[in-house]
């Protein structure tokens, strides 16, 4: 008899008090980024062979989330998507934003968002190794408590992976936004005191600002 789709996806569950994911209930509407969604314990997490990562998963049908650990090959086979796919969103390598759509899957590396959307399902990369893994896991929570919260009060039949899809877009709209802002709250003050009188220090200050300001915009036009 034939092995179900998700059997061969995922990885034999481990034992609850040896794993390092705890199950957790979807999110209640209204939820947002509340306490809604999957716990997740990033220290108790390990880096694993095999071309194993750990993603969260979002269900279609039900908005149940769950953290698993899936093999990089398994998702080729089953998805019938190409290694250079998926390396794509490898937090290893650097690649600019990048949506791909392909026949089974749409393939999303967006700021802090890198996920596997299908119809049937969200895969959702976790990377808590990675620079800024404290603020790179919160904005997975996000994304899968909004899409939760979407999924609950969705009121048309707009397929599952423009909703996600759309989730995606907003996170990395907003991570942009919340930059640009910072860079603002910066900048301001810095043109006041260059105004009132001209420093070495300050040039360097302005010099480093404009840098990081010409990298972000680079980095919206190409979304």
């Amino acid at each position: 008899m034939d092995q179900d789709p998700k059997e061969r996806l995922l990885l034999p569950p481990r034992a609850a008090t040896n794993g390092p994911h705890r199950r957790g209930k979807p999110a209640a509407p209204g939820g947002g980024g509340g306490g809604g969604g999957v716990t997740i314990d990033v220290h108790g997490l390990k880096k694993r062979g095999g071309g194993r990562r750990s993603w969260v998963r979002v269900d279609a049908a039900t908005g149940a989330a769950e953290a698993v650990e899936v093999a990089k090959p398994a998702l080729m086979r089953r998805l019938d998507l190409p290694a250079r796919d998926l390396r794509l969103l490898d937090p290893l390598f650097v690649y600019p934003s990048a949506i791909l759509g392909r026949e089974r899957a749409v393939v999303c590396n967006l700021e802090r968002i890198r996920c596997i959307i299908t119809a049937d399902e969200a895969l959702v990369l976790r990377d808590p190794d990675a620079d800024g893994g404290a603020a790179a896991e919160e904005a997975v929570r996000r994304y899968v408590d909004e899409l939760q919260r979407r999924l609950v009060d969705r009121a048309d039949d707009l397929p599952f992976e423009f909703i996600a899809l759309e989730v995606a877009l907003e996170a990395a709209c907003s991570f942009l936004d919340a930059q640009a802002v910072e860079l603002e709250a910066e900048a301001y003050p810095l043109l006041d005191e260059l105004t009132a009188k001209i420093s070495t220090l300050d040039l360097e200050r302005a010099r480093r600002l404009k840098s990081k300001l010409v990298a972000l915009t680079r980095r919206v036009q190409k979304r």
